[in-house]
């Protein structure tokens, strides 16, 4: 017998006003709560997917509530080598590779980050721990799971707080690199300035616009260009965003009509990467302690060079330096 919880599904009937506020009311949830069910779509409303917490309810409709059980906040340590870039009592800094899950969410309990850091230290609490992003002990930014690269975890309620501030002030500064579809025109830098929003039928997916956009602004800088076999062309790019939205550099790109190499959600599958071409190679914060500035660098992984490599590419001189990033946040 499989004694594993089953998602909480009712139908309740709506009163006027906004949706996340009817919601809080009939349910007993917080608006925070409500509101991360709503955007997560996990809320019908007459039948349709409703994305959007400040919809408005004439009231009478039927809303369906289809919420997945809390993780476990009981995570398993498990002994999983890391590339630790660096580390002190306050925080450590992994190159996190592809296909690793940052944190524990539903349905995914073993394998990530976090269970990993576990295996080799304890970690802080912190509010929204069990909320239904997952458990997240120590987590203050986030990489996709095939992206790779440098990734900061708190080891210190004090300095996670810290960080966070950092991160939301936009005190920080990111480097990627990606492989992306298509030819630059002089090789020119281009700034994209676009809000990114979920999608409003593919809840998986963001897009430029789409339901709640936020803003989102990102520094692109090509590097280099070359076919890629098929007729086609590919560019080596440096991305430096501004913002931290959801999958914001891969919409980004997309916009531009220039998806990442191997990105099967914005792009295409590629047969020269198991995974999206994208790495976080540089990322520089202020301490939570000291507030000196504190750079780290996670050099760009052997099949990303190898893909390059492979079409008859050269790499940039220059490529592990850390480039100047003023501005770019």
């Amino acid at each position: 017998m499989n004694d594993a919880p089953r998602p909480d599904s009712r139908t309740l009937t709506a009163a006027p006003g906004r949706l996340d506020a009817v919601l809080s009311a009939l349910t007993g949830a917080s608006r925070s709560q409500v509101a991360a069910w709503i955007t997560g779509g996990f809320v019908q409303v007459a039948g349709q997917a409703a994305l959007k917490p400040a919809l408005k309810l004439r009231g009478g409709e039927a809303l369906t509530v289809t919420v997945p059980p809390p993780p476990d906040a009981t995570v398993v340590a498990e002994t999983v080598p890391l590339d630790v870039l660096f580390e002190d009592e306050h925080l450590i800094a992994v190159n996190k590779p592809a296909g690793m899950i940052t944190h524990p969410a539903p349905g995914v309990t073993t394998g990530t980050l976090v269970n990993a850091l576990l295996g080799r230290m304890s970690l802080p609490e912190q509010d929204g721990h069990d909320g239904p992003d997952g458990y997240r002990p120590g987590i203050v930014h986030r990489l996709d799971r095939d992206t790779s690269g440098v990734i900061v975890v708190a080891k210190t309620v004090t300095a996670h707080a810290r960080l966070a501030a950092a991160f939301k002030d936009r005190e920080t500064r990111k480097v990627y690199l990606a492989l992306a579809a298509g030819q630059w025109k002089a090789l020119e830098a281009v700034q994209v300035d676009a809000p990114v929003g979920r999608h409003p039928v593919q809840r998986q997916r963001m897009t430029v616009g789409g339901a709640q956009p936020r803003d989102a602004q990102t520094l692109f800088t090509p590097l280099d260009t070359l076919p890629d076999g098929h007729g086609r062309t590919l560019t080596l790019v440096r991305a430096q965003p501004r913002t931290g939205r959801t999958h914001q550099i891969r919409v980004h790109l997309a916009h531009l009509g220039s998806p990442i190499l191997g990105d099967a959600v914005y792009g295409r599958p590629s047969e020269l990467m198991a995974r999206h071409a994208l790495h976080a190679q540089f990322l520089t914060i202020p301490h939570p302690v000291t507030g000196r500035a504190l750079q780290l660098h996670a050099p760009v992984p052997d099949d990303m060079l190898s893909a390059w490599v492979t079409l008859g590419g050269r790499l940039p001189e220059g490529l592990e330096r850390r480039p100047d990033v003023r501005g770019a946040g």
